[in-house]
């Protein structure tokens, strides 16, 4: 039987501007169940191609060395956006921006690597946005939010938002 209980809420931004929906609704939740949000970027692996024609022209620890400056550029990124997020949204409540307990960026497959972060952290539900646009397909949910909502052992709360 699943928890009902939410006390840790996996918040999962791609940091695009029309995230902030998806934000405002997992800092809801936090407030109505009184959790704290982790949010979490993704950021995909470079392709064994890739990484191929990269390491032929440079050396590995150089490879490894921008590697590991973009992650710190993404955090620091996040960082500012939360901070941002915040003056923008919260100036009255600004105990709002206390529930984030941790910005995290890592290296992986989307879909797979925030069920695996869902589960490390103790995740009691993961929220992630989705894209809209006005025309009809087969794909109602974007193939990340929908392989999260096959793969997770929590619920997932799929937030639509427009760009």
């Amino acid at each position: 039987m699943m928890n009902s209980t939410i006390k840790t809420i996996l918040y999962t931004t791609d940091m695009g501007n029309h995230m902030r929906p998806v934000f405002r609704f997992a800092i809801d939740i936090a407030r109505k169940h009184e959790a704290e949000i982790i949010m979490l970027h993704v950021i995909e692996p470079l392709s064994s191609g890739t990484l191929a024609t990269i390491n032929a022209y440079m050396p590995i620890s150089s490879v490894q060395e921008i590697f590991q400056d973009g992650m710190k550029k993404a955090l620091q990124k996040m960082q500012l956006r939360l901070n941002n997020f915040c003056e923008d949204e919260h100036i009255n409540e600004p105990s709002d921006c206390e529930v984030i307990s941790k910005v995290k960026v890592v290296s992986g497959h989307s879909a797979e690597t925030i069920v695996q972060q869902a589960e490390l952290l103790g995740a009691d539900i993961i929220v992630v946005g989705t894209h809209t646009n006005k025309s009809m397909s087969s794909n109602l949910l974007g193939s990340t939010a929908r392989k999260v909502t096959q793969f997770s052992k929590v619920p997932v709360l799929v937030v639509p938002v427009n760009e």
